[in-house]
C-alpha cells in the first residue's frame, strides 16, 4: 500500500481528500500537514511514497516545501494539488521537479490517475493548466525555465519518440509497452537522453519536447 503525505492548510479539504484516498485499497494517508515547513518535517520523518502539496499555506508555501523536499530527497514524488493555476506557480513547480500540477476541482478518478502516474514516475498536468501554459512553452522566451536549447537534428528517431511519450505523461512501464521494450531498456534510454540534452529530469524533458514540437 502506497503511503501518502497530504499538505493543505484547510482542515475540511484535508479531511475530504484523506477520506477519499483511504477508501482506496492501494493508498493510505499516513500524515497530514497544515503548512510548508510541517510538510517538510513530516516528509523527513515518514518518507512517504507521494506528497499531495497545496501551493499557498501559512508559514511557508507549498512551492518552498517542494523545493526543500526534493533537495533533501531527489527521488521524492510531489504532486501539486491546488486551486491556483497561475503560470508562475505552474512553471516554478515543474522547474523544481514536481511530478505534476492538478487543480482541486478535479474528480476522484482523475486524482487517482494522476497519483498513479506520479508514483510510477510519470508527469501529470491538469488539462486546463496544460492548455493555459502551452503558449509560454511554445514561445521562444524561457518563460521562467532554464531548459537548455539543444539542436533537434542531433536526436535519433527513437529519442524523439521517447521525448514524445514522456511529454504525453506516460510512465516508464507504459512507454515500454508502447515501444515493445523492456522496462530496464526504457529507463536506460531515458537516462542517456537526459544526459545527452543536459536536462535534470523528465519534467524538463517534457517541456523540451513541447517547445520543440516533439509532443
Amino acid at each position: 500500500m502506497k503511503q501518502i503525505l497530504l499538505a493543505d492548510d484547510q482542515e475540511l479539504v484535508r479531511t475530504g481528500i484523506a477520506s477519499m484516498i483511504n477508501a482506496s485499497p492501494e493508498c493510505q494517508v499516513i500524515a497530514e500537514a497544515q503548512s510548508g515547513p510541517e510538510a517538510v518535517r513530516l516528509y523527513k520523518r515518514h518518507r512517504p511514497d507521494l506528497v499531495l502539496m497545496d501551493v499557498r499555506m501559512p508559514g511557508g508555501s507549498g512551492l518552498e516545501a517542494t523545493k526543500e523536499i526534493l533537495a533533501w530527497d531527489p527521488g521524492a514524488r510531489v504532486l501539486i494539488l491546488t486551486t491556483f493555476q497561475d503560470d508562475e506557480y505552474v512553471m516554478s513547480a515543474l522547474q523544481m521537479g514536481a511530478a505534476g500540477y492538478l487543480l482541486k476541482d478535479t474528480n476522484a478518478p482523475r486524482l487517482f490517475h494522476a497519483m498513479k502516474q506520479a508514483l510510477a514516475g510519470g508527469l501529470c498536468l491538469d488539462e486546463t493548466v496544460a492548455a493555459q501554459l502551452m503558449p509560454s512553452l511554445l514561445s521562444n522566451e524561457p518563460a521562467g525555465t532554464d531548459t537548455p536549447e539543444t539542436p533537434i537534428p542531433s536526436l535519433t528517431l527513437r529519442e524523439r519518440e521517447l521525448i514524445r511519450l514522456v511529454g504525453e505523461g506516460l510512465n516508464n512501464r507504459e512507454i515500454a509497452e508502447t515501444l515493445h521494450l523492456s522496462l530496464g531498456t526504457v529507463k536506460n534510454q531515458i537516462t542517456r537522453l537526459l544526459d545527452k540534452l543536459d536536462l535534470r529530469d523528465r519534467t524538463q524533458l517534457a517541456i523540451f519536447g513541447i517547445r520543440n514540437n516533439l509532443v
